[in-house]
């Protein structure tokens, strides 16, 4: 089960891929087939530009909240980005790749964690 760190990591997460225009944000509690990982969050950008920034914000704001990137791929590209922070792995894909690689259909088996996103602002 994932642990409490790793879920506030989570909200962190993707409250900075939210921001940056993330679409289809799904977090996946992959502790019981992965012992050295809880969550993976799965996001989906629109460009390689998006995914670019959307990796940067996640990996910036996880940053800020103390929390070290061990290792990061697929920058480069900005096709399929994985950024590992230990207990929380970002994958943020452009469209094509999310639906080529379906890592949900993969990982079908294991539970969905819950995303708490920040209330989209009203204008007035």
């Amino acid at each position: 089960m994932a642990t409490q760190t790793s879920i506030d990591m989570l909200q962190i997460a993707a409250a900075a891929a939210d921001a940056t225009g993330a679409e289809d944000l799904v977090a996946l509690d992959v502790s019981e087939p992965l012992p050295l990982v809880d969550i993976f969050l799965l996001a989906t950008g629109r460009s390689e530009r998006n995914v670019a920034a959307i990796a940067d914000e996640i990996e910036d704001k996880l940053h800020e909240a103390g929390h070290k990137r061990l290792r990061r791929e697929g920058r480069s590209e900005s096709r399929w980005v994985l950024l590992d922070f230990g207990d929380l792995v970002v994958h943020v894909f452009h469209q094509e790749e999310r639906s080529f690689y379906a890592l949900e259909r993969l990982w079908k088996d294991c539970p969905v964690v819950p995303i708490d996103l920040p209330a989209a602002r009203s204008v007035d």
